[in-house]
């Protein structure tokens, strides 16, 4: 792994080690008979793998850095979090559908917001070994698996893509069934190609990786773990994440929840779906929270 001197230096590293570990944890779970239980009021699967992740993540966290806030999806969550100024944000295994499923879709997340706003993130794919990494000022850099061949193989640096015409861009959907507004959306939009995926930081590798040049989740469902660390690659890489009506996302909140719903595009054709998102949700009566 390669990463420039200077701020975040040490907790890209940290932060790395950490997804490496916490991937090879979660991929001793994997493919294998495990329990699912469901939390909170969404229904939520969770497993043994997830709580085994988390727990190696925050316990590391802890002992290197004590003077940061910790919010941890499943971590008891405390008021302790709210007066630091850096916070940890943990998703152990993003899209833990896609994890028992065995699709391989599911990756671990570790972001760092600073003054509540997203500062750093690791995405690791465990069951591909892609690594994707990134935090102010150091770019976006993903890191592949390599054949013994080409073991000198180095990180590339990630870009999205240019494209500003919504009809012609690639809409990163979710693999659930979708609703009757998010077709409508789709209509608005014209868009007419689609890549499936469980995880938000594996759409947000789609849009780091030219694969797909829009992310909409429409309701306000996500977690502030779901999107810190993909926000921050998503932004060294030149795209955005905002709500639904294009306000920045803050973290370090009292209520978790991304309850505005979110938007991750390349950047260059935002504003636009900002705007035709807009005039939908006025249609449907629906306002900010």
């Amino acid at each position: 792994m390669e990463v420039t001197r200077g701020e975040f230096e040490r907790e890209l590293r940290v932060g790395v080690e950490l997804a490496r570990r916490a991937g090879e944890a979660a991929l001793a779970f994997y493919g294998k008979p495990m329990r699912v239980e469901h939390k909170d009021e969404f229904d939520e699967p969770v497993t043994q793998a997830d709580r085994t992740v988390n727990e190696l993540i925050v316990g590391a966290l802890r002992e290197r850095f004590p003077e940061d806030g910790i919010l941890a999806e499943e971590s008891v969550d405390t008021s302790r979090r709210m007066g630091r100024e850096r916070v940890w944000m943990i998703d152990p295994i993003d899209g833990t559908k896609g994890f028992i499923a065995g699709t391989g879709d599911f990756c671990v997340q570790i972001g760092l917001a600073v003054g509540g706003r997203a500062a750093l993130g690791v995405l690791y794919a465990p069951a591909t070994d892609v690594l994707y990494w990134a935090a102010r000022g150091h770019g976006a850099w993903v890191l592949r698996p390599t054949s013994e061949a080409d073991r000198g193989a180095r990180a590339e640096r990630l870009g999205v893509t240019a494209e500003t015409e919504p009809a012609r861009m690639r809409l990163a959907e979710s693999r659930s069934h979708r609703g009757p507004r998010m077709e409508s959306v789709v209509r608005a939009l014209g868009v007419r190609a689609e890549v499936r995926s469980h995880s938000v930081g594996i759409k947000v590798g789609l849009l780091v990786e030219r694969q797909a040049d829009l992310y909409i989740h429409l309701s306000g469902k996500t977690k502030q773990w779901d999107t810190c660390a993909p926000e921050a690659v998503l932004a060294e890489a030149g795209g955005r994440m905002t709500d639904l009506w294009g306000e920045p996302l803050r973290y370090n909140t009292a209520d978790v929840l991304n309850r505005d719903g979110l938007v991750a595009s390349n950047g260059a054709a935002h504003e636009v779906v900002v705007e035709r998102l807009r005039a939908l949700l006025a249609g449907w009566g629906r306002e900010r929270a």
